[in-house]
């Protein structure tokens, strides 16, 4: 199987023996994380970031350099052509001339999908709106993989904004190809979307939903992922004002858990998670942070080659 000039758009771009696939090779590059190979020399990438981002841009930038590749772009479109009034399809046109590939961020929904119809060369989208970021869902099913050796048979308990978290979507859509129950707490205003519910329940999936984190819960699960509240995806600032900080995972939640529990964040972080569990061997989210840079490698080398 290739990923050869594939687009990434969605996790559902890609199969479970796909996935599987794109870890084994992610594992293979680790030792050119701390050097640089020339995998990919002569080949340069455009990120193409409208929506501010950390660890996504950094780590597809350090990526490719490591790769042996160049990287050019912007992370504020206000000091590119749009600002003049260009449309964005001729700024993506007009960048298409001078690279190999293109990873897109965007905080509208869809936007990805039209850039990579409107260019021939391939597009990943490194997170649009609230409903999709395949190469975070990627680099959490890997950190699992990873840490666990496997992911069939494991519970993952989400925790938080389960609404408008694209991470959160991705990372279902994919734990769907694996078989695994769901457990979801998250206050009322910020349950799954109903189109999520119905794609559980089409695909046969073990969940259940609860507005309250017990000891109980926790003691069930093998993974715990985390999300803060994202005043961004608010168009209603009162709205955000009656669930922020409605969850907090804490040290004392982990007193019954399993020894072997991971908790998992997709970053960054605000007051949902306590800084006590950074201590325990259960935190994740950093480690998470470097297997992420391994996948998107990975992604890199499996679609430029």
């Amino acid at each position: 199987m290739s990923l050869r000039g594939r687009d990434l758009i969605s996790i559902k771009d890609v199969t479970k023996e796909e996935m599987l696939t794109i870890f084994r090779e992610a594992t293979s590059l680790e030792p050119w994380t701390r050097s640089k190979s020339d995998l990919l020399r002569g080949k340069v990438m455009a990120l193409l970031f409208f929506e501010p981002s950390t660890r996504t841009r950094l780590s597809f930038e350090t990526a490719m350099k490591r790769l042996g590749g160049d990287v050019i772009g912007f992370e504020e479109p206000s000091i590119t052509s749009i600002a003049k009034g260009e449309s964005l399809i001729d700024t993506v046109k007009v960048i298409e001339n001078y690279v190999d590939m293109m990873v897109v961020r965007h905080p509208f929904e869809g936007v990805a999908k039209a850039i990579a119809n409107a260019v021939q060369i391939p597009v990943i989208n490194a997170g649009s709106g609230a409903l999709s970021h395949p190469t975070q869902a990627l680099t959490d099913l890997y950190t699992i993989w990873r840490e666990r050796g496997r992911i069939d048979g494991l519970t993952v308990l989400f925790l938080g904004d389960l609404k408008y978290s694209r991470a959160v979507r991705s990372l279902i859509q994919g734990l769907l190809n694996f078989k695994v129950n769901f457990i979801f707490v998250s206050p009322e205003l910020l349950k799954l979307r109903e189109e999520v519910r119905e794609e559980l329940k089409e695909q046969g999936a073990s969940f259940v939903e609860m507005t309250s984190l017990s000891q109980e819960l926790i003691r069930e699960a093998d993974v715990i992922y985390v999300t803060r509240v994202q005043r961004e995806r608010f168009v209603d600032p009162m709205e955000y004002e009656k669930v922020k900080g409605s969850y907090k995972l804490t040290i004392e939640h982990l007193r019954h858990a399993k020894d072997d529990l991971m908790v998992l964040h997709p970053l960054p972080r605000v007051d949902e998670l306590d800084w006590e569990i950074d201590k325990t061997p259960h935190a994740k989210y950093f480690r998470q942070v470097f297997y992420g840079l391994l996948v998107r490698m990975a992604l890199l080398k499996m679609i430029l080659t």
